[in-house]
């Protein structure tokens, strides 16, 4: 990066007492008082022009953003709706560089909606295994039925139409309209909330509703009316690659000169910080790896809710005698002892799983055992093309492989 660039420090310097101000009324103010709806409705009402101190801060952006701002990234080129809808959900709790090879892979096998739309969900998941947040993928999916049943497989042009998608809402709305048609909508992600709460001292959880009206408001009044597209991109890449959650790089911010956490140097207490839940749960479970002479595994689809939902697992239990007492029950010439393979342990969002799979060999499942279940016979040589958990792909991909057999008591 280039060094600090010259700013307007006279319109940009005025935040830091406003944010001052704002952080004092927040923390003397009753909070049984606070967020009436008439000062929740004063929030959101639209700013009809950026004020003088939300031009200058998207003029510094603006200009940043040409020196120092990411200009190659793949959904930054022939910015359809689409492209930017698919990007945005992809960039949803998931960092840029992650993104960019499921992004392209995604976009080479489903290059329009109809595309998606048209294709079987187990198509989609299986492009999207390893991502996470799984839910994101059949929302998409959802949505591109949607779109191409209701709008004829045009994405839709206006704002309430496009926020009212499953899997949108009113930040990633703004995204796609801004980003793909330059029309002049506000967004607020993760990366725009801690650079507006930060540059303007806005104390609180951003998950409240009195600071995410107070959010939503500054981030109205700094949106300009010309290069929308520009802004929207630089104050995303500004706190995805400057303003960055654990570790500032203040000195290359163009904001730096009126930015109230720098001037408090109080960068990490905006945005406010959640209230820690204590200490991570551990979730222990168990699951049958049930292996047929060809080398194919018995999988399940997981429901549609909850972790995992809608892929295809191992069979899971609480218990290896639980386990067991399915394998007597459902396999046929199966080994009547479960052998436990090496741990696999993953890390969720709010908790660890710790996995025991358990091999046993077999000659398939019993008939009409398994008839209320989804199941399919997968095989790593010659894979389905189906969703599939990231720690469980690797531990199919491994099964020949040596180590995976060396738990205790494994033979």
């Amino acid at each position: 990066m280039s060094e600090e660039p010259e700013i307007p420090v006279a319109a940009l310097g005025e935040t830091a007492a406003e944010g001052a101000t704002q952080v004092e009324s927040n923390a003397a103010a009753d909070p049984a008082k606070e967020g009436t709806d008439s000062e929740l409705r004063g929030q959101t009402e639209a700013t009809a022009h950026p004020t003088g101190r939300g031009a200058a801060f998207a003029a510094a952006l603006i200009e940043w953003h040409a020196r120092e701002g990411r200009h190659d990234l793949p959904w930054q080129k022939d910015r359809t709706p689409y492209r930017v809808w698919v990007s945005e959900i992809m960039l949803q709790q998931t960092q840029v560089t992650t993104v960019i090879p499921y992004y392209q892979r995604f976009m080479a096998q489903f290059p329009t909606i109809r595309a998606l739309a048209d294709a079987p969900i187990d198509d989609v998941l299986h492009f999207w295994s390893g991502l996470g947040y799984y839910a994101r993928a059949r929302n998409m999916h959802r949505t591109a039925c949607l779109i191409r049943n209701e709008y004829r497989g045009e994405f839709p042009r206006t704002f309430g139409k496009i926020a009212n998608l499953p899997g949108i809402g009113r930040s990633t709305a703004g995204a796609i309209l801004a980003l793909s048609r330059g029309e002049r909508y506000p967004i607020l992600d993760g990366n725009v909330k801690r650079v507006l709460a930060r540059f303007f001292g806005v104390a609180g959880v951003t998950t409240e509703r009195a600071v995410s009206e107070r959010l939503w408001k500054l981030s109205e009044e700094c949106t300009p009316h010309s290069q929308v597209d520009v802004y929207t991109q630089a104050i995303m890449d500004l706190g995805a690659t400057v303003c960055a959650r654990r570790k500032p790089v203040c000195a290359y911010c163009p904001l730096a000169a009126g930015c109230f956490a720098r001037h408090t140097g109080r960068q990490h207490d905006f945005p406010t910080p959640r209230k820690a839940k204590g200490a991570r749960r551990l979730r222990e479970v168990f699951m049958l790896v049930a292996m047929k002479e060809d080398g194919s595994v018995l999988l399940e689809r997981r429901p549609d809710t909850g972790i995992w939902g809608g892929l295809w697992c191992l069979p899971e239990f609480d218990t290896a005698s639980a386990a067991s007492v399915y394998v007597g029950q459902t396999l046929r010439a199966a080994d009547a002892q479960p052998k436990p393979m090496a741990i696999v342990e993953h890390a969720f969002t709010h908790f660890d799983l710790s996995i025991t799979p358990l091999l046993t060999n077999c000659a398939g499942a019993a008939k009409g055992v398994m008839d209320s279940i989804p199941t399919v016979w997968y095989n790593a040589r010659d894979p389905a093309r189906i969703g599939l958990p990231a720690p469980i792909k690797t531990l199919l991909d491994n099964l020949t492989s040596p180590t995976m057999f060396d738990a205790p008591g494994a033979q």
